[in-house]
């Protein structure tokens, strides 16, 4: 069992670092171009390892509780975010309100299970990581009381923030592994840069005609 959670970790880590990497290259291209798409796709398809992998760490080899919150985050948003790309805005479909509720609860329990033990691994992190994602599954929730007028307006920004948000909380859990003797603040900076380069996204995306984007609406 020891080696097969050495082998989880090893091809946790490298899917982890290819994820880094190709959300960076898209993060840093032209929105909607071609190397941003074909970086964007990649990013979605090695996240799903690094999700995978970091579920079997806490369901299996039952190590770090935390990785789950951080596996929620960064695995809804990523998919929340494509999501918003094929619906352009149209309502959502019964999944997209099912999912989110799923993730949402699995949030609350997660935090009621670190509660009832006494176990907070960083309350600054903890509590900032399960806010971020409630505030983006209540949102998608939320949508079957706003207008399509406006989902149409803005999918877009909300492709940015939400993809951008599964990036955080890679980067966030790497500089927590890789710096812990800075807990909190290397978990919590990268969200302050994250933040920065949303907002900085949503001025340009205001002066500017909405980027070409080349994914199929499903």
């Amino acid at each position: 069992m020891e080696k097969l959670h050495t082998i989880n970790i090893l091809v946790h880590v490298f899917a982890g670092t290819i994820a880094l990497i190709t959300g960076f290259i898209a993060i840093g291209t032209r929105k909607g171009g071609r190397n941003h798409v074909k970086a964007g796709r990649m990013f979605l398809r090695i996240i799903s390892l690094v999700i995978l992998t970091g579920l079997l760490g806490v369901f299996v080899f039952q190590r770090n509780t935390f990785l789950l919150v951080i596996t929620l985050l960064s695995g809804y948003t990523a998919y929340s975010g494509l999501r918003a790309l094929r619906l352009r805005g149209s309502k959502p479909g019964w999944k997209d309100y099912f999912i989110p509720a799923i993730v949402l609860a699995s949030g609350i329990y997660y935090l009621y299970y670190i509660s009832s033990i006494g176990m907070f691994w960083q309350p600054s992190v903890t509590y900032s990581t399960l806010g971020a994602l409630a505030f983006v599954t209540l949102y998608d929730i939320g949508k079957l009381f706003i207008p399509a007028s406006f989902l149409q307006r803005v999918f877009v920004q909300e492709h940015v923030y939400k993809m951008t948000s599964s990036l955080i909380a890679l980067v966030s859990a790497f500089t927590g592994t890789v710096l812990p003797q800075y807990k909190p603040y290397s978990q919590l900076l990268p969200t302050v840069f994250g933040l920065a380069y949303i907002v900085g996204v949503f001025i340009w995306l205001g002066s500017k005609s909405r980027p070409q984007f080349s994914f199929k609406q499903s």
